[in-house]
């Protein structure tokens, strides 16, 4: 069993909490690095898988936003996420430019650098009749090399993951949606796609943590019970009293 020494001076007494942390993080980052295998929580298999070949880890990728309530959307919620009810309607992925993206899992191409689904400057979508849903990726590198209406697997590299800036170095990152299949409707991909979620979000949040409503302060503060959205719909989160506040409501 590992401990620590116990430490010889007031000095070193003083820093065994931020030494233990460190030695905590450490920990975590190699599990991150090679996160196990787990079953779906409810039992029943996800229908989806991640949407790189290579294992999480800080030279391949790492989960960068998760769907749902964040700090950042609530923040930007009538302005980049307004057409999403203020919910940030997919989950980001950063990974450097040309990283390979897969396919989540069998489909069919429905449109490749269509504007009318943003996340320029390339984007694709992929529809999953058998399983009812669509799968969205975006902020490519360049125009995916597929026609519509061409059939791909789960696993096939379908597109390279770039840099909505288009420079590479500002934050290049794969933007993911679930969708259903007339494209509308936009699901959490938490509870679709077989992985590790709790561990993918210890390390590489944009801004780390949920907008709080204080009104109901247990509500969309966990990964797996945020909202589903429609686009157009109604802002979900224009919080009277929210957490962290907003200072430009006063």
């Amino acid at each position: 069993m590992f401990t620590l020494p116990r430490p010889r001076t007031r000095k070193l007494r003083r820093l065994m909490p931020y030494i233990v942390l460190t030695w905590a993080m450490i920990w975590l980052a190699g599990t991150v690095i090679h996160p196990p295998q787990v079953e779906a929580q409810s039992g029943a298999e996800k229908p989806f898988i991640l949407p790189f070949k290579e294992r999480p880890g800080p030279d391949t990728w790492l989960m960068a936003q998760p769907y749902g309530n964040t700090i950042g959307a609530y923040f930007q919620r009538d302005t980049t996420y307004s057409a999403g009810q203020g919910i940030h309607f997919g989950v980001d992925f950063s990974a450097p430019c040309g990283t390979e993206i897969v396919a989540i899992a069998d489909g069919v191409v429905f449109a490749a650098d269509n504007l009318n689904f943003g996340s320029l400057p390339h984007n694709l979508m992929i529809d999953h009749p058998e399983l009812g849903y669509a799968s969205f990726y975006g902020h490519l590198l360049e125009r995916p090399a597929l026609k519509v209406g061409q059939p791909v697997k789960a696993g096939d590299v379908v597109a390279l993951s770039g840099d909505p800036a288009e420079t590479c170095h500002g934050r290049p990152h794969l933007h993911l949606e679930i969708r259903d299949l007339r494209h509308w409707r936009k699901f959490n991909p938490v509870i679709l796609i077989e992985a590790d979620w709790d561990t993918l979000a210890l390390v590489g949040p944009f801004r780390p943590g949920f907008e709080r409503d204080l009104d109901e302060p247990r509500k969309w503060q966990q990964l797996d019970d945020q909202p589903e959205i429609v686009v157009g719909g109604p802002l979900l989160n224009d919080f009277a009293h929210p957490w962290p506040p907003d200072w430009r409501q006063r």
